[in-house]
């Protein structure tokens, strides 16, 4: 069991922190309180404790120095999208993307799960700041959970400990994360949102976003909602500094859904043809967005770590994260080899013996590694960290790309005329499942802005608070859309992904500085062939306008897709935002 820190009493730093722990701790019952100073000494005891309880495995020291193996119930592996609930007074502020519940049922159902369920346990408090910590646009929570895996993880993601309590005071203001993994009963298993309350209430998994609570929990769906309230943006973004051979850097800020390529993107490698350039990540899943007072956007990371996908990835597809997590890292359910390293599907060497469960692995009990099996690392164990990651006043956004996997409707890359038509584009975001998410390929999924499972509140008004967000910028970001994912009529991919990315983003960069070429089309501007530098590809002939062409037929169909969604959100739709749709759908008519 752990025991509380002597050198310092926490406790006594926040008055306010202290009473509502007093208040959790006599309904959950904990046999000790542990207030969690996020030292080094610290995160260290609480490793040995879980290797000493073996629930955290120590992999091979002498390859994966500082890694170690966590398994999590078989039936605890994922986000639950179905038992996540947006808690406001008013149902129609949740909005028909988001599950509703009201707050007092809420509180009564989470609250009788929480009865008595840290007996035997100990709760640890967990202090930390969303941002850097002397940034004003970060937020900080108080997470009170019953796993130390759980702190361990928030200590790698988040500013976490006797810093972030100490910011808190000053600010005089946190959200409050209730977590316990209670008994992993799939139908005891909730997670609750009170964005008016500026709390949240998980119960029933130890699991990635479940029990992590600063990340989506805070930093997107109550963040969202603080967001609206303050005028900023929080957002499901990578951000990422594109560098060339003058040291000129551009901050691009990504939303892209599940299985589009986001880390990759966000860690991305230059070609080879691409020499000089260079790629800075700041981050990768999340993105707070602020007005500067020079008119322009800002973007700060508010995590300080990554937790992310680990199958697939390898020294071909993502070197910098894979060169990432080769030390202090924590894996959770991937497989193990022979020699105890571990191993995942997209490894081109290595042959697991242990699956993720723990069992002797065969191939007829499925992969082995979970396919959602993940890495927590800290940020700057990155290659390609930029250390303007913990500027206080983050950096200035060039463009804003949203993306998503079509096959055959969208081109590779095209830019939106104006703020709000770049709106239309985010909020029209859709993608094409794999075999691999849903035994169907090609099953269309709406995910606005990759904001679908995130958005805290209504997204007719989440839309009109991002038109409200840019009606008040001098110098707006440009907004493009991009899909890397076009396919010929064999199924081939048409563009060949990956580092040559960085050809597309370029032709984005040069437009924001107004030299380079596009033309008009009826979905807005698309570069020229030979806008886009394609030296040195082996495409196949006529691919490149394949990749630009705009069908008419199919944009009808798509734009009068995306008025049947539109209407679902009935009269708190913005009516510029209609107004667009309206006039996109003219202009592939009048094609």
């Amino acid at each position: 069991m752990a025991t509380a820190p002597q050198h310092v009493t926490l406790a006594s730093l926040n008055l306010q922190v202290s009473q509502w722990v007093d208040e959790v701790a006599r309904l959950t019952q904990p046999d000790q309180i542990f207030w969690c100073d996020g030292s080094e000494a610290e995160f260290s005891m609480l490793e040995r404790e879980l290797v000493a309880e073996k629930e955290l495995l120590p992999l091979n020291q002498a390859s994966y120095p500082g890694c170690y193996l966590y398994r999590s119930h078989p039936s605890d592996v994922a986000r639950v999208e179905h038992l996540t609930f947006v808690c406001t007074r008013e149902k129609d502020d949740a909005g028909p993307n988001n599950h509703w519940m009201a707050p007092a049922e809420a509180h009564r159902k989470m609250d009788a799960l929480f009865d008595g369920c840290m007996k035997g346990r100990t709760l640890y408090v967990v202090p930390y700041c969303m941002g850097p910590l002397d940034s004003p646009f970060s937020r900080c929570g108080v997470e009170i959970t019953d796993s130390a895996y759980v702190v361990l993880n928030m200590k790698l993601m988040t500013r976490m400990g006797q810093a972030a309590l100490e910011r808190i005071t000053r600010d005089g203001t946190f959200v409050k994360g209730l977590h316990s993994v209670g008994d992993l009963n799939p139908e005891r298993r909730f997670i609750m949102h009170f964005p008016e309350e500026l709390s949240i209430k998980s119960f029933g998994s130890g699991y990635g976003g479940n029990a992590l609570l600063g990340k989506k929990c805070h930093a997107l769906r109550i963040a969202s909602w603080q967001a609206r309230t303050e005028g900023w943006l929080a957002e499901h973004m990578l951000i990422v500094g594109i560098e060339n051979p003058q040291g000129e850097i551009h901050y691009l800020a990504c939303a892209f859904p599940s299985a589009c390529g986001k880390t990759n993107l966000a860690m991305l490698i230059p070609p080879a043809q691409y020499k000089g350039w260079k790629v800075w990540t700041l981050g990768d899943d999340i993105a707070w967005l602020h007005a500067g007072k020079d008119g322009r956007l800002y973007a700060i990371n508010p995590e300080s770590g990554y937790f992310g996908v680990v199958p697939g990835t390898n020294a071909k597809t993502n070197k910098n994260a894979y060169d990432t997590i080769r030390t202090d890292t924590i894996f959770t359910n991937v497989a193990l080899t022979a020699d105890n390293l571990p191993w995942w599907e997209g490894l081109p060497d290595g042959t697991p013996v242990t699956d993720w469960q723990g069992r002797p692995y065969d191939p007829a009990n499925g992969p082995a590694a979970q396919p959602n099996s993940r890495f927590t690392v800290a940020a700057k164990q990155n290659p390609a960290y930029s250390k303007l990651a913990e500027a206080p006043g983050g950096v200035p956004l060039s463009a804003i790309v949203f993306g998503g996997r079509r096959r055959t409707l969208a081109p590779l890359v095209y830019q939106a005329r104006s703020w709000v038509h770049g709106v239309l584009l985010g909020a029209g975001v859709a993608s094409e499942t794999t075999a691999a998410a849903t035994s169907a390929v090609g099953v269309l999924r709406r995910d606005p802005m990759a904001m679908k499972p995130f958005a805290g509140y209504n997204f007719a008004d989440y839309w009109s608070h991002w038109i409200n967000v840019g009606a008040k910028l001098k110098s707006p970001p440009q907004i493009f859309h991009v899909n890397w994912f076009r396919q010929d009529d064999s199924g081939k991919f048409l563009w060949p992904g990956f580092g040559d990315n960085l050809r597309v983003l370029r032709w984005i960069i040069d437009r924001c500085k107004g030299t380079a070429a596009a033309r008009e089309t009826a979905i807005g501007q698309l570069p020229n062939a030979k806008d886009l530098d394609v030296n040195g590809l082996e495409m196949a002939p006529g691919a490149l306008d394949e990749l630009l062409a705009v069908s008419p037929e199919l944009w009808q169909a798509e734009f009068e897709g995306i008025a049947e969604y539109f209407a679902g959100f009935g009269e708190r739709m913005p009516a510029a935002l209609q107004a667009e749709l309206t006039a996109a759908l003219a202009r592939v008519e009048a094609n």
